[in-house]
């Protein structure tokens, strides 16, 4: 019989229940033993809702308190000195302050989780000691069989994806580390074996990126170590994301499973297996459902696959199971009632992703026939979405086909256009700005809703904001902000505000999916063919640049973010919907230019996350994510001064494709990561402007200004000053009025130090 199993459900609950726990905590509203009781209460009702599904395998230990790479390293006590952890179980207000930085402490490093939205808090293991300070997954198992009766599946980050994501060692410290961390992860695996546990699952997404010999070698070892050491218990050693590489050398490991992705990496692992086979001991963990989309499965289509996939492994050691943890999905799709029919019959969340799994393994046990009319509706609500109009615009579809026809490139080379821009502009030596939003205050966020309720009427609201740009393009001038914005008020999302004003686009109710710690987000839908339809930003930015005689930023979101972000259609490559972004997103900056707007920043931080895991498809990647973005920007002026921000993610391997944009201006995060992208600038020349965060916008805590003096006198040791702007990592939409008003202070004062150093040496 074919047993189904999931790698991972949703923490954040189908009314975001979790975040709100969360942030009711961090704001004393809640106390901790009562959030400790809500949390719980949380995690049960995911694992009663899997076992309703009738999912066999149901995974204990994805839950988290705000993720797993810090859950993980505050099992081992790997907590940077700086937080004054004092050894023991780590406190909650350690453990936070980790991830969200203390009035005395910086946060630390928060970056993207391979190539998805979801951002992981990077170990640091400099100076750390690791110790066991709890068994998290031995306690996760015992909750769900002692209180619910359910037989749980342990979930573990592996070892050598552990090792490999954090930060703090050198390259020669590898073995030694690993030498370190390994004796613990068999401490904690001995302890679920004498427990009973029969299946653990180790995630090793790091198998499917390139690993050198050196990292095989230590992949050997650390199987081989455990499979002596826990001899009675069952592993899963999980991959996923793409395929392995040296699947020869994973499937020879002594585990008692192997878990692989046939969604993304699908071509990949499926020709591993008819080249070679698989192992007549091992069971095959068959990622068949996609853990990271939310279409409806082609159920008939999986279902040859696994049958193919039976040619190879017999159907009782095949276990069907989501290509991925579903923490990268929302929770239902049953609630999304105001979608056109033909969308919302092609949807499937977390919960449909598990029904679908109960469905191929049924018909794999019982025969097709037992599912036959589930795969007629499935045929026929996926043929309904294929033959829509919207799906089918010949109007964006030839204009797109004209537009590649031509290379993308501005009329002027960046060093005529930089001394045009000075010209016009007349700068200061490392001119100051924002990233673009700022906070949204309760207030705020009750007038929109007030004002999509209908409560509100346009005009109310349309003042409302005006309000809200006036306070701040006054609150700018008084900080002494060089370049200012109107502070995005009216938009709930960078995504989200332009979906809606393009054609192509859905939007759900409550598709929300966990972004970083409580910050959830709520993609949109690209359902159809993308077209520009009406100017979208115009009218705001004007309105703010006729409150200032300094000059105001035109914010718009950056074609391959909006594609990277947003839950895309699969009928077509993604290459052909970044360029139909492109083409919307060009009409929108030709109108702001129209309009008067000379400063212009579209933003993409996004590009890094959709690299492809493996490097021979990367290139291509980014050949046409750079020619999207110069397709949006190449129309305008040289005059017109053309901005774009990055952030949270490892840029050092793409430096070369981010002056190929050809921005005249690129913020990149570097405040969160203590510096580190500095390192990349002192070993490549970059030529145009650049501004590197100087201090965390995702930590509630104000930076001194001689933190950001000293970022700014680094960075100047390898950028050139003439080209060197001075901002925050990110926008500030997420943070409280007074404490960015604090920081943008010491960010300017940092600025008048560093101005002062400056002309004292040139």
């Amino acid at each position: 019989m074919t047993i189904s199993s999931s790698l991972g459900y949703p923490r954040i609950g189908a009314d975001r229940e979790w975040k709100k726990a969360l942030e009711a905590f961090w704001s004393g509203k809640l106390d901790e033993p009562s959030f400790q009781s809500r949390l719980e209460e949380i995690r049960l009702g995911h694992l009663l809702k899997q076992r309703e599904k009738g999912i066999d395998l149901i995974p204990v230990n994805d839950f988290s308190y705000y993720d797993h790479m810090l859950d993980t390293a505050a099992m081992f006590g790997i907590i940077p000195k700086r937080f004054r952890y004092e050894g023991g179980t780590v406190p909650l207000s350690v453990y936070y302050g980790v991830a969200r930085g203390t009035k005395d402490a910086a946060a630390s490093e928060m970056t993207k989780w391979f190539n998805t939205n979801y951002h992981y808090i990077v170990p640091e293991l400099e100076g750390a000691v690791p110790v066991i300070t709890e068994n998290k997954p031995l306690a996760a198992y015992r909750e769900a069989k002692e209180k619910l009766g359910i037989e749980g599946k342990p979930v573990i980050v592996g070892p050598l994806t552990f090792l490999k994501l954090s930060k703090g060692y050198a390259e020669s410290e590898t073995d030694a580390w690993l030498g370190r961390l390994l004796p613990l992860y068999v401490h904690i695996l001995r302890e679920l074996e004498q427990e009973g546990v029969k299946w653990v699952q180790l995630d090793e997404p790091v198998l499917v990126t390139k690993l050198d010999a050196a990292d095989n070698k230590r992949l050997k070892t650390v199987y081989e170590t455990i499979a002596a050491s826990v001899p009675g218990l069952n592993i899963m050693l999980q991959t996923y994301f793409e395929s392995v590489e040296n699947y020869q050398d994973i499937v020879s490991l002594p585990v008692q499973g192997i878990g692989l992705d046939f969604v993304h990496g699908l071509k990949g692992n499926i020709a591993s297996i008819r080249a070679f086979g698989f192992p007549k001991n091992k069971i095959l963990g068959a990622g068949i459902i996609d853990g990271r989309g939310i279409w409806k499965a082609p159920l008939r289509d999986k279902l040859g696959l696994l049958q193919e996939l039976t040619y190879a492994v017999a159907p009782e050691r095949l276990i069907v199971q989501t290509s991925c943890s579903l923490l990268h999905v929302p929770v239902t799709a049953k609630r999304e009632t105001k979608l056109p029919p033909e969308l919302q019959h092609a949807l499937a969340f977390a919960d449909e992703k598990l029904d679908e799994l109960k469905l191929l393994s049924r018909a794999l046990s019982s025969g097709t026939e037992s599912i036959r009319d589930e795969l007629a509706q499935c045929d026929h609500d996926l043929e309904a979405l294929k033959m829509s109009d919207a799906r089918n615009r010949q109007d964006v579809q030839q204009a797109v086909t004209e537009l590649r026809s031509k290379e993308p490139q501005r009329k002027h080379p960046f060093e005529q256009r930089h001394i045009a821009q000075q010209k016009k502009w007349r700068l200061p030596i490392l001119p100051t700005t924002t990233i673009g939003s700022f906070p949204q205050s309760a207030e705020v966020r009750k007038a929109r809703q007030q004002w999509r309720k209908g409560e509100w009427s346009e005009e109310r609201y349309e003042a409302f904001i005006r309000e809200q740009i006036d306070i701040w393009i006054k609150l700018q001038e008084e900080i002494g902000l060089d370049v200012l914005v109107h502070g995005e008020f009216e938009r709930t999302d960078m995504v989200e505000f332009f979906g809606e004003k393009l054609a192509g686009f859905a939007f759900t109710q409550f598709g929300w999916v966990q972004s970083y710690g409580s910050r959830c987000v709520k993609p949109p839908i690209i359902f159809g063919d993308v077209a520009f339809e009406q100017p979208m930003t115009v009218k705001e930015t004007i309105y703010a640049q006729s409150q200032t005689i300094r000059p105001v930023k035109g914010m718009l979101t950056g074609p391959i973010t909006i594609m990277n972000w947003s839950f895309v259609r699969e009928d077509i490559p993604r290459e052909h919907i970044a360029y139909q972004l492109a083409y919307a997103l060009r009409q929108e900056v030709e109108s702001l230019e129209r309009a008067g707007i000379g400063m212009i920043q579209v933003d993409e931080p996004a590009v890094r996350e959709g690299l492809p895991l493996k490097v021979e498809e990367q290139a291509e990647y980014l050949s046409w994510a750079v020619a999207a973005f110069r397709m949006t920007t190449c129309t305008v002026q040289e005059t017109t001064q053309i901005h774009t921000h990055m952030c949270y993610c490892e840029f050092h391997d793409m430096i070369d494709s981010i002056e190929a944009m050809d921005a005249d201006v690129i913020s990149i995060e570097t405040s969160r990561s203590h510096g580190e992208l500095i390192h990349s600038f002192e070993e490549n020349t970059y030529k145009l402007g650049i501004g590197l965060g100087v201090y965390d916008i995702h930590s509630p805590r104000v930076p001194k200004v001689e933190e950001m003096t000293n970022m700014i006198e680094r960075a100047l040791r390898v950028l050139d000053p003439k080209l060197f702007w001075i901002n925050p990592d990110c926008g500030l939409k997420t943070r409280g009025i007074e404490e960015t008003v604090e920081s943008l202070r010491n960010m300017v004062e940092a600025t008048r130090i560093a101005r002062g150093k400056y002309t004292l040496t040139v």
